[in-house]
């Protein structure tokens, strides 16, 4: 495995599209969590407790959540990508990236394929959603694993890479509790689903601050933006 190229070294032009990717993936972390919130207001009939985050996708305001759902694609494809032109000179760095990008478009996907709420017609596009949920979140639950541990060798990550590493271990525990209900009536999906997405977006927010903050930081690249 290569040892990746810290922002003192990389070329200006990766590290100005590093930062201003990270800033993006930032930005899209927080407006991604305000229309989470803007649906939970819009959308009371929706338990938090008992129905995951995609049923906002089915009924009023779902093309709210579809938003969300493209957006959550856009900013995992954005931090993977100032991830790979900071770092890409380590495999480890490489296959963990590949599989936020992985995550990214699933969840992507998701949007055009409204899932089954409880109480509803089973459908194909139902069963479409849940297999490319299932896939998109092992994809990101393996992937920001790899990747914590691959930060304790990136200059601009090693200071958080134990943070980072708890974050991505303890997302695993939601994770297994959500495959556990079986997404049966009254049981606790909605709150295992949210509590592994909100692990996951705090994994990726602190990413892309750190790496704006690094990149953006070096004269050198600050300089060379047009």
């Amino acid at each position: 495995m290569g040892v990746s190229m810290s922002t003192a070294t990389a070329p200006a032009a990766p590290r100005v599209a590093a930062s201003r990717l990270a800033l993006l993936a930032s930005l899209g972390v927080v407006i991604y969590l305000v229309i989470d919130g803007l649906l939970a207001v819009l959308r009371p009939d929706v338990s938090l407790l008992h129905q995951a985050e995609s049923d906002y996708g089915v009924g009023p305001y779902s093309w709210l959540m579809d938003l969300n759902f493209l957006l959550r694609c856009a900013l995992s494809l954005a931090a993977a990508g100032a991830i790979l032109r900071l770092g890409a000179g380590s495999g480890r760095l490489r296959v963990g990236a590949g599989l936020l990008c992985a995550w990214g478009i699933g969840s992507g996907i998701l949007a055009f394929f409204p899932d089954d709420p409880p109480g509803t017609p089973v459908t194909s596009a139902g069963g479409v959603h849940l297999i490319v949920a299932l896939i998109a979140f092992l994809c990101v639950a393996v992937g920001t694993i790899v990747l914590s541990i691959g930060f304790r060798h990136f200059p601009e990550l090693v200071a958080v890479s134990p943070l980072l590493l708890v974050l991505s271990l303890v997302a695993v525990v939601p994770l297994l509790l959500l495959g556990h209900t079986h997404f049966q009536a009254h049981s606790l999906d909605g709150l295992y689903e949210r509590s592994f997405l909100a692990l996951e977006l705090l994994w990726l927010l602190v990413v892309a601050l750190k790496l704006h903050q690094a990149s953006a930081a070096d004269p050198k690249a600050v300089a060379d933006r047009p």
